[in-house]
């Protein structure tokens, strides 16, 4: 078979939610965010090469389709969630309350014939990076506060070089985290009219043209600048909610920008060099940057009581003076 046909049937076969924010969209939502960290968080993610390495790990998420069909068929639906016009998963389930679990979701939309491969589970990806960043945080202190005490040799140069891993984990993380909460901050990614309107009522004529890839994609590449996405960022807010509530609020909020897209498609805002179109571009990736801000920082807050090792100690317990490096080497 022709190079050019096994591509054209690789495109055809892909699901039609495999789409994200495109490789600038996404590099912008995490270097926006990065250069908006307050000066509580750890340094090292204040460097410029920390700014650029969560921009590039920000795309990692869909750099990595295409590696098998496993692979895929169980990371495609982390991207997205098809909400309809009454907040219900494909016209089943309602989104809220979400359900505790991923298993717990999946038992609901199972009870409605669908599943979350079908639905999307995009909060609960959302979710579960922004805890294992808490987690790496919290190994990042332990591991850092060891190391400037320890006097044996052996166990310092160990805690050294933990550190510097510690740090390359925390960078993957917040890019993963990146790449979620930015597909978040995209309209098309909480909705069933994913990709033109489809199959549904459709009243006021909206387009049923594929137009996901090319807003995405396309345009925030050639009209998108991350000088004014920077400049949109919000004042940090904490709303001292858990993580579930805080991305459920989000995700939310991102829905009610599906009628606006679409309305502004309608009269042509969506073509290249329309300021009405670059404004809302703008503006859905500065939401997303400011949001993934706003995690990180209650991730790096969140940290201080968490635990970490085996046997399992308390942050804090290592921050009042306990010594962590048997838990942290592994005493099992």
């Amino acid at each position: 078979m022709k190079a050019p046909l096994i591509v054209a049937l690789v495109v055809a076969l892909a699901p039609a939610q495999a789409l994200a924010w495109g490789a600038m969209g996404h590099r912008i939502v995490g270097e926006a965010a990065m250069r908006a960290l307050p000066g509580e968080v750890p340094a090292f993610l204040r460097t410029p090469a920390a700014v650029r390495d969560v921009g590039e790990l920000s795309r990692e998420q869909d750099r990595s389709k295409g590696a098998g069909r496993i692979h895929d068929h169980n990371r495609d639906a982390g991207h997205f969630l098809d909400l309809d016009e009454d907040g219900k998963l494909l016209g089943g389930p309602s989104f809220l309350p979400l359900p505790a679990t991923r298993a717990d979701y999946e038992k609901g939309l199972q009870a409605a014939g669908l599943d979350s491969w079908k639905a999307g589970y995009l909060p609960y990806s959302i979710i579960d990076q922004h805890q294992q960043l808490t987690k790496d945080f919290a190994y990042w202190q332990a591991v850092k506060v060891a190391a400037s005490r320890e006097k044996n040799r052996e166990r310092r140069a160990w805690l050294n070089r933990d550190l510097v891993r510690r740090e390359a984990q925390i960078l993957q993380t917040i890019g993963n985290l990146s790449h979620f909460v930015g597909d978040g901050a995209q309209p098309l990614h909480v909705t069933v009219h994913y990709n033109g309107w489809g199959e549904y009522p459709n009243p006021q004529g909206y387009t049923t043209a594929r137009v996901h890839g090319p807003f995405e994609s396309e345009f925030v590449f050639n009209n998108i600048k991350l000088a004014a996405v920077s400049a949109k960022v919000a004042p940090l807010r904490s709303c001292d909610c858990p993580i579930e509530k805080r991305t459920v609020d989000y995700l939310s909020d991102t829905a009610t920008q599906v009628i606006p897209f679409y309305e502004l498609e309608k009269t042509g805002g969506i073509r290249s060099g329309d300021g009405r179109g670059i404004t809302f571009a703008t503006d859905r990736l500065a939401v997303g940057a400011s949001e993934l801000r706003d995690m990180v920082v209650s991730a790096w807050r969140a940290s201080g009581n968490a635990t970490v090792g085996w046997p399992v100690l308390r942050v804090q317990d290592v921050l009042a003076g306990k010594d962590p490096y048997d838990s942290l080497y592994g005493k099992d």
